[in-house]
């Protein structure tokens, strides 16, 4: 009897038992928490937090943080790019903060890279300083020294008495010194065709004046001795943008326009992509708008113009990104400038926003083809910014052009802190123009100026007759940009071999009297600058007249010094004839001296980063 009223007893709970678990399980509950990195302990931006089984998801934002509704007894991913994904069980709690590990795989005595083997050093990376150098793995074979860059011709000295005038397009691009990072932190030393030296310098950020007034850039000069000679003078030239607050920004329309081919499919190509989209899906505001198209052996609207507030579809679209098949690239941009075209804001932002490794190999793909192309595509008013993926295959000199050309910018991604730098720290700098064609013409004295030359900007010169020229297109500057631009001077009375004796002419001759007549002006220099506003068709004229004050390095500012110091590590990777007695540790020991104005570390990595230069001499 006693069992039977046990077993009476137990039906009758076993339903209650039942419904409340099932209620429990189907009760919605607020998750909240942080996603770090287990080893430095640092938050990790972008990382993917998915209910498993569904399309819900969010994104971690700059802190790491993140919010999701889920059901209790759900089961929560986190996944990153480099690594390990975690599955974590939703109980009660509303608080779920998680750690991931690395997973990379290091190797323990070698690094194996596209060029040439080397023993291992310590890298600087995302998370943390570690030994060795990761590698990924692939389905694809990665193919050995297929990268190609634009040969490089360096600048040489010039006499001032005959070429008083050098006349260059600014350049805010910064993709050469995460590039060369890249091969330094994969253990070699990188090509002298990957180094852009005025890349490396606009890389960092300056400590110059905000614009005032009607002008939208401001100029700032200084002038020191040349750390590789004592006997030449440096020139520091520093370009201001005005910084818009966000919330002032005008409405952006967006077309991710992503290659999706093969040679994507890689984990530093594809997978760090989708990680570093996402982050800049977080930017976007209610009056934003994004469409995605994609391309491999076709093209493909993977997602019609949609509002920036709808971030779960966008970056659905994104998460679903897979790569196989060739490279259309040519009719990929063809088809996003349509895409751009028929969403066209007036007044607004109108950007194509390219993802690629550059390797095109269906349809357009030389650089010459896709230089005449994008020319074509200039004047509607939608600028293009390239972001740069991967190596083995990287064709840098692909994307170069696509940016120069495309009135925008070019970064490459080698980790997903550089896309959070360029995509959240600098949003405003990457999308928003405030002033375009912005050209540079520098005028000098001959009375004081024996000689000079212009370190980088190799392939932004422009002929003197096209500064006043308003059709010649020119370089743009985005929200907060700072341009920096070095000239070594070789001044007069100095003796130099550089300069060097020149016979007398054999079929010219000029009289004692027949001299030219120099000016008495105590002005070394005139520096002038010529922009346009967003708008704008006809350019305006800024004027800045430099005066040697004769200022020793030590008194010159930590804008200078840094500038000098990095400007003579990209004459090192160039081995340049101008470098003297140059080396690694005095690039260190002056960077050193140039670090208070460090607002987000990039000083400090810098010298890490010659440090482990040094190393692979």
């Amino acid at each position: 009897m006693k069992t039977k009223r046990l077993l009476q007893k137990i039906l009758l709970i076993l339903p209650l038992m039942i419904s409340i678990n099932i209620m429990t399980s189907a009760q919605k509950i607020e998750i909240n928490g942080q996603v770090i990195c287990n080893e430095s302990k640092t938050p990790l931006p972008g990382v993917s937090v998915i209910i498993k089984n569904t399309a819900i998801g969010v994104v971690t934002n700059t802190s790491g943080k993140y919010t999701i509704q889920a059901r209790v007894g759900d089961y929560v991913q986190f996944s990153f790019i480099g690594y390990e994904t975690k599955t974590v069980k939703v109980q009660k709690d509303s608080i779920v903060n998680v750690s991931l590990k690395p997973a990379l795989d290091q190797l323990e005595e070698v690094v194996v890279t596209g060029y040439i083997p080397k023993k291992k050093y310590t890298i600087t990376g995302a998370c943390t300083q570690v030994s060795g150098s990761p590698i990924y793995r692939s389905r694809y074979p990665q193919p050995i020294h297929a990268e190609e860059y634009k040969n490089f011709n360096p600048n040489h000295f010039l006499l001032a008495l005959d070429n008083p005038l050098s006349t260059f397009s600014i350049d805010v691009d910064q993709a050469a010194y995460s590039n060369v990072r890249r091969f330094i932190n994969n253990g070699t030393l990188p090509p002298v065709d990957a180094v852009r030296t005025e890349e490396f310098l606009n890389y960092f950020t300056y400590d110059y004046p905000a614009p005032k007034g009607k002008h939208p850039v401001s100029i700032t000069t200084e002038v020191s001795s040349a750390p590789w000679n004592s006997q030449h003078r440096l020139i520091h030239i520093g370009i201001k943008a005005k910084e818009i607050a966000l919330e002032n920004l005008p409405a952006s329309n967006l077309v991710f326009l992503i290659d999706v081919s093969g040679s994507m499919y890689d984990q530093n190509k594809l997978p760090l992509l989708k990680s570093s989209m996402k982050l800049l899906v977080q930017q976007l505001r209610s009056q934003d708008q994004v469409a995605i198209v994609t391309y491999a052996n076709n093209t493909k609207e993977l997602l019609a113009s949609t509002s920036g507030n709808e971030k779960t579809k966008i970056i659905e679209a994104i998460e679903s990104l897979q790569a196989s098949g060739g490279t259309a690239g040519g009719d990929g941009i063809q088809r996003a400038y349509k895409v751009a075209e028929k969403n066209f804001i007036k007044g607004g932002n109108n950007r194509i926003i390219l993802a690629t490794d550059g390797d095109f190999n269906i349809g357009i793909s030389s650089p010459d083809e896709l230089e005449k192309m994008i020319e074509t595509k200039r004047a509607t008013g939608i600028y293009l910014t390239v972001l740069g993926f991967g190596m083995g295959n990287y064709k840098d000199n692909r994307i170069q052009v696509l940016a120069e050309k495309g009135n925008g910018n070019h970064a490459y991604i080698d980790n997903l802190l550089e896309a959070k730098k360029v995509l959240v720290n600098e949003f405003g700098g990457t999308l928003f123009t405030v002033a375009k064609d912005v050209k540079i013409q520098v005028e000098f004295n001959p009375a004081h100026v024996q000689a000079y030359r212009l370190i980088g900007y190799e392939s932004r010169m422009l002929e003197d007759k096209d500064f006043n020229d308003d059709t010649k297109d020119a370089g743009e500057m985005g929200s907060g940009h700072s341009v920096t631009a070095l000239y070594e001077v070789i001044p007069v009375g100095v003796k130099s071999n550089i300069v060097g004796d020149i016979d007398p002419l054999k079929y010219q001759k000029v009289e004692k009297n027949e001299k030219r007549t120099l000016t008495n002006s105590p002005e070394l220099l005139t520096v002038k600058l010529r922009y346009k506003q967003p708008n704008a068709l006809t350019s305006t004229k800024m004027e800045v007249a430099v005066l040697d004050t004769k200022t020793p390095l030590n008194k010159s500012s930590e804008n200078f010094r840094f500038s000098a110091a990095v400007a003579g590590f990209g004459m090192l990777l160039q081995n340049s004839a101008y470098k003297n007695d140059l080396n690694f540790d005095h690039v260190i020991q002056l960077a050193k001296q140039a670090t208070h104005y460090d607002p987000e570390g990039y000083r400090k990595e810098f010298i890490r980063l010659v440090e482990s230069a040094a190393l692979l001499q």
